[in-house]
């Protein structure tokens, strides 16, 4: 009996039909471990993750395999996009016991929950020096029966070392220290050591996106002008933009390059390098003025808005990276193929994408830009749209259309800065119902917010108040939704900042650790594990504590609340022994870090929204990259006010639109024209200066 079908998990229901006998995560294959006396097998993986397909097919497919599976053990399989704790504390295990990690993820269980051994990938047979799955089993298996003490031991001491980075806390002599920018000046430093100047990127292949390490460079350089800090923030972008890790056809970026030059890219998409690569490319933009990083957001915009979207608001978290059984497949070119589709502009899009005959993937092309600082010519735009045309039939790769909180607010954020920023009311229309999707269908009616909505399961007993949504949402969850909620009201509307309390307060209530500081991943309401951990260090996605302290000083900003700034600056003292020792590993928190050691720029703009004056001052806001600042636009004397002090006495000079500029809500003399405005904000970034 496989209980998988009716997982809101399209991972777990791609494994509904295999002959194991799988549980999803919960008591009852505890108990049933417990009954039998025998370990627990766990799965963990992901719908885009290739090799987690390929141990499906070679193992969890065979019914000799699957035979022992269920006779000797009892399976769980877990998404880790669903339940990052449970992934988070057994990725700590296959570290600790096999120096790396990595999905699929198989640990073997004591019925307690403790494990014992664990690792990746396993073949069907044993093969370049891994030993066959069936081995492993057979290993397992025996060593319970006749060794169960030493894997009991085992098991204790893994735990120890689990539990040791759970409660995180610095090593002697190096106890929490008052905030200070020096960990910024080293993170900058040790981009500079680790730089590919050819390249791009910070470190040897293969090259993950470096989303943070942008963020922080771009923010560096507006403080100390540096021609090479700029240019390593430009040509990692421009290297990445042309190379095959984006879809030069379709927009978007594809999980990392596993080359130096950003070729060949690992093919899967994700929501949330989307969401985050947008923003760098956004900054990018509003920094440097380059029109090309302009193209890469509404791009990668419009592949979400397009491919990820579904229609009541929510977007979907994946793309496979295979399709046809192929990685890669949807996404290359022959010569001919390209040459017939193409036309009269072929000989130009064959030089522009660098095609040839054999090809430089497995006998096809991945199409990259040869020359990253060339602009796109009209006659390789008209051969853009043809390919995109002809690529549409192909069958496309597998969609993951789970829609997670997290990842959605993520993204959120990004498109409402860049609806902003480029004036894209459509953008911002597509923002707002993302929020709202999110408010309501993710929320319980007591609401708790919940991780994960997918539409096309059924309803069943305790799913929420639509059927749809479960598991309760952690605190990367509510960290990413209040940034989210904070820049709609600053971008949209002040009123945002309603639920944006109510956000905030039931993160500070679930999850704050309030005697460490920081804060736990998962909630005091939570299904207790054995360890609760605590989410640290940036990774793929920033880490929950890195999102809350940023979140957190922003909406004591924006709002006047100071009482949100005290769990903030104690997530950062507790974070700052690792700050100062590895700030590459928080590299988002030293966003908030900068924060918490400078005023914010506190910028509202006062008028009608329709009003072409009151859009050209906004414009001037919204169309500069601003680092440490909050912002507002709203009409007068309508109370917005009682939500913002920035709003305070704010009204319109003469009966003009005006702006008012302020650090700490001492604010210089309102001004009524963007040249004004544009001198005032000149000044204040000057101010920071070497900061």
């Amino acid at each position: 009996m496989n209980r998988l079908a009716q997982e809101s998990s399209p991972y777990l229901r791609q494994h509904a039909d295999n002959p194991v006998d799988w549980f999803p995560w919960g008591a009852d294959a505890f108990s049933e471990a417990r009954r039998r006396d025998v370990p627990v097998l766990l799965s963990v993986g992901y719908s885009s993750c290739h090799w987690c397909h390929v141990m499906a097919h070679e193992s969890f497919e065979d019914p000799e395999i699957a035979r022992v599976m269920n006779d000797r053990f009892v399976s769980v399989k877990v998404d880790r996009e669903e339940r990052p704790d449970v992934d988070g504390i057994y990725m700590q295990a296959v570290q600790a016991m096999s120096g790396r990690g990595g999905w699929p993820m198989t640990v073997f269980l004591t019925p307690d929950g403790l494990p014992f051994f664990a690792g990746t990938y396993f073949p069907p047979e044993d093969r370049h020096g891994m030993p066959g799955f069936p081995r492993v089993l057979a290993a397992i298996d025996g060593a319970w029966r006749t060794r169960r003490a030493e894997l009991l031991d085992q098991a204790g001491k893994v735990h120890d070392v689990i539990a040791a980075e759970a409660s995180f806390r610095a090593p002697a002599g190096e106890e929490p220290a008052d905030l200070s920018r020096d960990a910024i000046r080293l993170a900058v430093a040790n981009a500079r050591d680790q730089f590919d100047a050819r390249f791009g990127g910070f470190g040897p292949a293969p090259k993950f996106p470096p989303s943070g390490t942008i963020e922080l460079l771009l923010r560096a350089y507006l403080r100390d002008r540096d021609d090479h800090t700029i240019a390593m923030a430009a040509t990692t972008l421009d290297h990445m933009a042309a190379g095959g890790m984006y879809d030069q056809i379709g927009g978007g970026f594809h999980r990392y390059s596993v080359d130096a030059h950003w070729l060949v890219p690992h093919f899967e998409k994700m929501l949330y390098d989307q969401a985050l690569l947008t923003r760098a490319y956004l900054h990018a933009f509003l920094v440097t003025g380059r029109a090309r990083y302009r193209r890469v957001v509404e791009e990668t915009i419009t592949y979400v808005l397009r491919d990820l979207h579904h229609p009541d608001g929510g977007f979907f978290s994946a793309e496979d990276a295979d399709s046809e059984g192929h990685e890669g497949r949807y996404y290359v070119w022959s010569l001919d193929e390209l040459e017939r589709v193409c036309g009269a502009d072929a000989p130009e899009a064959v030089r522009y994408y660098g095609v040839t005959a054999g090809g430089n993937f497995e006998g096809s092309n991945i199409l990259h830009v040869v020359d990253p600082g060339e602009d796109r010519p009209a006659a390789v735009q008209r051969a853009r749209h043809a390919l995109f045309a002809a690529r549409a039939p192909r069958v496309r790769p597998g969609l993951d259309d789970k829609v997670l909180l997290g990842w959605n607010a993520l993204f959120l954020r990004s498109l409402t800065e860049a609806a902003s920023a480029l004036d894209r009311d459509d953008w911002l229309h597509a923002a707002r119902a993302n929020a709202r999707f999110l408010l309501r269908e993710l929320r319980r009616d007591d609401g708790r917010f919940l991780r994960s909505w997918q539409a096309t399961v059924g309803a069943r007993d305790g799913w929420g108040a639509t059927g749809r949504a479960r598991h309760l949402a952690y605190a990367e969850d509510y960290a990413a939704l209040l940034a989210a909620l904070v820049t709609l009201a600053e971008r949209d509307e002040i009123g945002w900042l309603e639920p944006a309390f109510e956000v905030a307060d039931g993160l500070l209530h679930l999850f704050l650790d309030r005697d460490a500081g920081g804060f736990f991943t998962t909630g005091t309401d939570a299904e207790t594990l054995i360890v609760r951990p605590k989410d640290l260090f940036d990774g793929a996605t920033p880490s929950a504590t890195s999102l809350a302290a940023d979140a957190l000083l922003r909406l004591a900003a924006l709002s006047g609340r100071t009482g949100y700034d005290e769990p903030a600056f104690g997530a950062l003292r507790f974070l700052s022994p690792l700050l100062q020792r590895q700030p590459s590993a928080c590299i988002y928190a030293l966003e908030a870090l900068e924060r918490a050691t400078s005023a914010p720029i506190e910028v509202a703009v006062v008028g009608e929204p329709d009003d072409a004056a009151t859009r050209a001052l906004w414009r001037e806001v919204s169309g500069r990259f601003l680092p440490d600042s909050v912002v507002t636009v709203a009409r007068p004397q309508r109370g917005a006010s009682d939500l913002s002090p920035l709003l305070a006495d704010r009204s319109t000079v003469d009966g003009r639109p005006s702006a008012y500029v302020c650090e700490y809500y001492a604010c210089k003399q309102p001004v009524t024209d963007p040249a004004g405005l544009r001198a005032q904000l000149d000044d204040a970034l000057a101010a920071r200066a070497g900061i």
